[in-house]
């Protein structure tokens, strides 16, 4: 056809309509996919935490391995003479390490970048190392406010009875020999003290090392995980705000569960409840309530209370 002809007559484009359905067409299967992607990412974001944990898991027991066979507390105690709360983390030193800093010593994966022995660094110390750090909760970067919830009632808890460094400690040492190890939560994703607030008191993560005027932060003091039962008697995951309010509980992060490591270094998916946790209506748990079981931290299989903070 010579370019100065008319159109052809046996040829023609897509009509306004046609091209309406075909654009609708691409947006319901873009919309059906996406959610779909959606899930993958979050399913991958999920497994990526599970093999981390499992990695701290084996740490956990390397450290127990060269420590005459004590577990890891989850904070050493605060000791009135400044030097004694000194700790080699294997790249420098740290005052008053966190459970996961303290593991570096023996598995050289360290936890911080740049340790530092001034007491301005406890709470404020940045974590630098990805393997400590819930892929769903990546800017969680404290030591004091992070995503990993340690099972330091019963695994390693080094806070002096009454307070009083005279006194010895909650529940230190504790050796790994005789802990069940399968039946035993060593550490799981944990929301810190928000998680005795009500799902939509809670606030976002303050990666400073602070805390929130009403402790609804999510994190705060999330690097201890208080397990499903506590007492009056017993210790809190934030010891200068303690009460069933200021609790610490799993944040079911990864499709309504959270990522469990256990003593024995298996790692999996569980639901609060399946944890031995009450959880209301709002989303806050309950601190003492009937139907909670410790089970699967008292590191027996029993349901025991929690050790005594004063005696």
């Amino acid at each position: 056809m010579h370019l100065l002809d008319g159109p052809d007559p046996g040829r023609r484009g897509f009509t306004l309509i046609e091209l309406l359905v075909v654009i609708a067409i691409i947006a319901l299967l873009i919309g059906i996919l996406l959610p779909a992607l959606g899930a993958a990412r979050r399913s991958a974001r999920g497994v990526v935490c599970l093999s981390r944990m499992q990695q701290v898991a084996v740490g956990w027991r390397l450290y127990a391995d060269s420590n005459d066979d004590i577990s890891v507390p989850g904070q050493v105690g605060r000791f009135a003479q400044f030097e004694k709360n000194i700790y080699d983390v294997g790249n420098g030193q740290q005052y008053r390490p966190r459970w996961y800093v303290q593991l570096g010593v023996e598995t050289r994966f360290y936890a911080l970048r740049n340790p530092q022995p001034e007491q301005s660094a406890e709470h404020n110390a940045q974590i630098g190392n990805e393997v400590f750090l819930c892929p769903d909760a990546s800017d969680w970067t404290s030591t004091r406010n992070n995503g990993y919830g340690y099972n330091y009632q019963f695994l390693g808890n080094a806070r002096f009875v009454n307070d009083d460094e005279g006194q010895g400690f909650v529940n230190f040492p504790v050796r790994v020999s005789r802990v069940d190890p399968s039946g035993t939560v060593l550490f799981a994703d944990a929301m810190g003290s928000a998680g005795g607030k009500a799902r939509l008191a809670r606030t976002p993560n303050l990666n400073d090392g602070s805390r929130h005027p009403m402790l609804t932060a999510l994190g705060g003091h999330g690097y201890s995980l208080d397990p499903p039962r506590l007492t009056t008697q017993g210790d809190f995951c934030d010891p200068q705000n303690p009460g069933g309010e200021h609790r610490s509980a799993p944040h079911a992060r990864h499709g309504r569960k959270a990522n469990v490591a256990f003593a024995d270094e298996h790692v999996e998916a569980m639901t609060p409840a399946e944890m031995g946790y009450v959880e209301r209506g709002d989303g806050a748990f309950e601190a003492f309530p009937a139907g909670a079981s410790n089970a699967l931290f008292s590191g027996d299989r029993t349901d025991r209370d929690v050790p005594a903070v004063m005696r």
